[in-house]
């Protein structure tokens, strides 16, 4: 049970993320480095799920 709700943590993490690469992505200007920063945690996490899913 503490798996799945890990794996539910690290999904409600990895929206939030996502929303953040978007609200960054649609300014005029956005920080490059914040995205980058930012797309990296979302591939960490999305990583850890799939190993704990698998």
């Amino acid at each position: 049970m503490a798996r799945l709700a890990r794996i539910e943590s690290l999904k409600h993490r990895h929206f939030h993320i996502d929303q953040k690469i978007a609200s960054e992505g649609g300014r005029p200007r956005p920080d490059e480095r914040v995205l980058m920063c930012l797309k990296l945690q979302k591939l960490r996490i999305k990583e850890e799920i799939e190993r704990l899913a698998g």
